[in-house]
This record gives structure tokens, C-alpha cells and sequence, in this order.
């Protein structure tokens, strides 16, 4: 009865301690959050943001902005103010004495994109000076109007208007070139980016070994006093453990300079960032084959979307625009000017307009047609160059299909030779602890292993540059984003 009652009691007091336990402070832990992986849209993002020579490369916009307000300024509009006196004393009436005759024009001159020339003022007469055309206040002042025509050449199609016509093409040609290096830059970066990951996880399997050749030396050691190995085999687990640590120590450095390549693509406020360590991605899972269907649509965008193909197409309006105006030089030349007189013996004469015609023919016309020549002759290599470059992006796409397709096979082939590598160590291993084998063939199993898990982590960044290169090869990254894409680091 007493044993009865003290289990009883004890029973009783099991829920009081309990409480008690749950009513006293318990410790609150803080679980931080693994960071968030980098990625290559990460990386490239970082490019748009902040990299020097996609900047740089920006600039090129500004310079043809600078261009063609250069061109305008060929048609910008000038004041004159133009004062002229002549002394003289009349031959047909000398008693009149020396007279000082002359005028002072203000005036408004511009040039138009189409070849013509015009100008529009008033003019002051200075002196005794008479004024028979538009006349106005009290006969001493003057409405001036004057122009230039060119009848054939020169009209429609100038030197002055071809350098503003090639002035506009240097907009779309900064945007190729902003385009071209972001193209060479986003490639370049996802092939620093996976070779930043393969080393990293190299490391990784570097880190591993040297843990199971540093837990198999004190293992073999333990067996070594107890009789039942060789002290010979100690001395072959220990020099594993220091070859093992000597290939890490490789792997790391491996790893920092690819560090330092990859933070020439992460920059911020204006010097290279070292990526971190610890937002090391894993190897994405592997993508599915474009369909043919998908392939030809890509060529044909390819072709059209190339930087370098749009950069032969800008060079081949250029031409057209020098070819045009070489063949317009080759027209006599036929103007048409009036004008208000400006010569001294007019202000005896009158204060009145001149009006002239002239025909100006070149016997020969070397010059010209040299020049329509030479822009012929660069027509003809921009068609060549052309085709070049739409089969040179064709045979681009199918470089990089052909890539991922033999890294697809490559990664199936090191996958399953690791898998009966492992198996192979597995066995080793077991025959070692069974006494059946030495340390030496377990190193060099666990070698083979190794090697084999090496070589998968090879294959797969192979892989994913091939992806890499294909996007390169489509053109798809040649127009930047309109948003930046903004990432939380934690």
C-alpha cells in the first residue's frame, strides 16, 4: 500500500513539474536565413547598372546627338549688319563737290536643307542716294530681299544635306554599338559566372576528399596500434591526407581567380566588387532542346536582330546617301540668284536688285564620276558583306546547338561514371573493412571518384556556357531592358 500511494503521488506531480517547466523563460533562437543565391539575370542586371563600358558604349548616343547638332548647324539662320560708303566726286557735275554715298544692311540670312539660299532685311541708305525698288518711310530705306537657286545640282541632294542625313544614321549606329558590347559583355560574363560556380563546387569536392582521408588516417592509425594493419599503411593514409590538402589548396586559388575575373562584371560606384562566396548557386536544372520550329525562328530574328548584320545596314544607307551625291554632281551646274546691288558705282546709280542666271558645265567630270565609282564599288562589297554576316549567324546558331548537344552527352556520360565509380569505392571500402584490401586501392578508388564527380561538375558548367552562347547566337541579348531588374540580396 505505501509503494501504491508514493507512485500515486508521484503521478500527481508530474503535470505541476511540467507547468512549472513551461512557466520559467525559454530562450528565444534567432534562425538566420541561408542568403539568396546569386544568379546569372542577377549578374546581368548588374551589368546594365553599372559597368563601364556598357556606359561608355552610351556615350556614343550623346556623341551623335553632337553630330547631328553639328550638321544643323550648317542651316542655322545669320544676322548681318553690313555698312559700306563710297567718296566720290560726280564726273558729270563737278561743282557739286565731294560726296560720301552709301547704305547700312541688316539683314537675315539662311540656308535650306533643299540647296536654296535666302535672305530678308532692311537697308538704310547713307548720302544722296536714290532707291527705285521697295522703297518705304520717307525713299531713304529699303526692303532687301535676295535668294539663291540652284536649278540641277544642288537642288534636293547637297553636301550639306548629305552630312545631316549621315548625321541621323549616327543615332542607330550608337544603339548597334550599345548593343554589340552588351551582346560581347552578357556572353563573357555568363562564362566567367560559370566557371566562378564550377570552381566553387570543385573546391567543394576538394573539401570533401580531404574530410575522408583525414577521418580514414586516424581510423587506419587506431587499427595500426591495436596490430591490425601495417604501420606501412598509416604512412600511406597520412601522405593521402597531404596530397588531398595540397589539391584544395589548387582548388582554392582556382577558385579566388576566378573571383577576381567575374568582379571585372560587378561594379559599383565605379570600382569591381568581389561576388560572394556564399551565394554560390547550384547548377539549374537542365533545360529542354529548342524545336526545329524554334531554331529557324531564331535564325530568321538572328539575321535581322545581329548587331553586326544592322551595322552592314547602316553602313549601305551611308553609301546610298554618297553614292546619291556623287551622281548629282555629275549634273551641270545651273543657278539663279537675286540679290540687291552692293557695288560702290550703284550708289550714284541707284540703290536698286541684281538678277542673274549661270550655267556651269564640266568638260570632263573625272572627279565626278571617280566619286560614283567609289561608292558603286562600296555598294557591291556591303552586298558581300551581307551575306557574310547572315550565314556567319546562321552557322553561330548552329555552333551553339551543336555545343549544347554534345555537353548534354558529356554530362550523361560523366554521370553515370561517377555513379559506377561510387559503386566501385562503396565495394573497395568494404573489402577494406573486412580486411581484404589496403589503403592504397581504397586512395585510388576514392581518386576515381573524385575525378569522375570533377569531371560532371565540368560537364554541366560546359552545359550551361553553351546555353549562354545560343542567346549570344540569337541575338537575344542585344536590347537592353526599359526596368533594370532589382534583386533583394537577404
Amino acid at each position: 500500500m505505501k509503494v501504491l500511494s508514493c507512485v500515486f503521488g508521484s503521478l500527481l506531480l508530474l503535470p505541476v513539474v511540467g507547468y512549472a517547466g513551461q512557466a520559467g523563460e525559454v530562450p528565444v533562437v534567432t534562425q538566420r536565413l541561408p542568403p539568396i543565391p546569386f544568379s546569372l539575370d542577377e549578374l546581368h542586371s548588374r551589368i546594365d547598372r553599372a559597368h563601364p563600358l556598357l556606359r561608355g558604349a552610351g556615350a556614343e548616343k550623346t556623341i551623335a546627338r553632337g553630330k547631328i547638332l553639328k550638321a544643323l548647324g550648317a542651316f542655322d539662320p545669320n544676322l548681318v549688319n553690313d555698312t559700306e560708303l563710297e567718296r566720290f566726286i560726280p564726273s558729270s557735275d563737278p561743282s557739286r563737290g565731294t560726296q560720301t554715298v552709301g547704305f547700312n544692311d541688316t539683314v537675315v540670312e539662311a540656308l535650306h536643307p533643299w540647296g536654296f539660299k535666302g535672305s530678308a532685311g532692311f537697308r538704310q541708305a547713307i548720302g544722296d542716294a536714290r532707291i527705285p525698288d521697295l522703297s518705304f518711310g520717307s525713299h531713304n530705306q529699303q526692303l532687301v530681299l535676295g535668294g539663291f537657286l540652284p536649278l540641277l545640282r544642288g537642288l534636293m541632294i547637297n553636301p550639306e544635306r548629305a552630312e545631316l542625313q549621315r548625321s541621323e544614321l549616327a543615332v542607330p549606329r550608337a544603339e548597334i554599338k550599345v548593343a554589340q558590347t552588351r551582346q560581347d559583355l552578357f556572353l563573357a560574363a555568363a562564362h566567367q559566372f560559370w566557371e566562378w560556380v564550377a570552381a566553387a563546387k570543385l573546391l567543394d569536392v576538394q573539401k570533401r576528399a580531404v574530410v575522408v582521408a583525414e577521418d580514414r588516417f586516424k581510423q587506419v592509425a587506431e587499427r595500426a596500434r591495436a596490430g591490425a594493419v601495417a604501420a606501412i599503411e598509416v604512412t600511406e593514409a597520412g601522405q593521402e591526407v597531404h596530397r588531398r590538402r595540397e589539391v584544395a589548396v589548387a582548388a582554392r586559388r582556382l577558385l579566388e581567380q576566378e573571383q577576381f575575373k567575374l568582379s571585372m562584371f560587378l561594379w559599383e560606384s565605379g570600382s569591381p566588387t568581389t561576388p560572394p562566396i556564399d551565394r554560390v548557386p547550384d547548377f539549374p536544372e537542365e533545360r529542354g532542346m529548342p524545336t526545329a520550329d524554334d531554331v529557324m525562328a531564331h535564325k530568321l530574328r538572328a539575321m535581322s536582330e545581329r548587331p553586326e548584320v544592322k551595322e552592314i545596314e547602316v553602313e549601305a544607307k551611308i553609301n546610298d546617301i554618297d553614292l546619291a551625291l556623287a551622281k548629282n554632281n555629275l549634273l551641270p551646274s545651273l543657278d539663279f540668284e537675286a540679290s540687291p546691288a552692293r557695288a560702290p558705282e550703284k550708289f550714284v546709280l541707284g540703290l536698286g536688285y541684281r538678277f542673274g542666271i549661270e550655267l556651269r558645265f564640266p568638260l570632263w567630270q573625272r572627279r565626278s564620276r571617280g566619286e560614283v565609282l567609289q561608292a558603286q564599288g562600296q555598294a557591291e562589297r556591303l552586298v558581300m558583306a551581307q551575306r557574310f554576316r547572315e550565314k556567319q549567324v546562321v552557322v553561330d546558331v548552329d555552333d551553339a546547338l551543336s555545343a549544347i548537344e554534345r555537353a548534354r552527352e558529356r554530362m550523361e556520360e560523366a554521370t553515370q561514371a561517377l555513379r559506377l565509380a561510387e559503386i566501385v569505392e562503396e565495394g573497395e571500402g568494404f573489402r577494406f573493412d573486412v580486411g581484404s584490401s589496403t589503403v592504397l586501392f581504397v586512395n585510388l578508388r576514392e581518386r576515381n571518384t573524385i575525378d569522375s564527380e570533377s569531371k560532371v561538375v565540368r560537364a554541366k558548367a560546359e552545359y550551361y556556357k553553351a546555353l549562354a552562347l545560343y542567346q549570344w547566337a540569337i541575338g537575344a541579348w542585344a536590347k537592353s531592358p526599359l526596368v533594370p531588374m532589382s534583386v533583394m540580396y537577404r
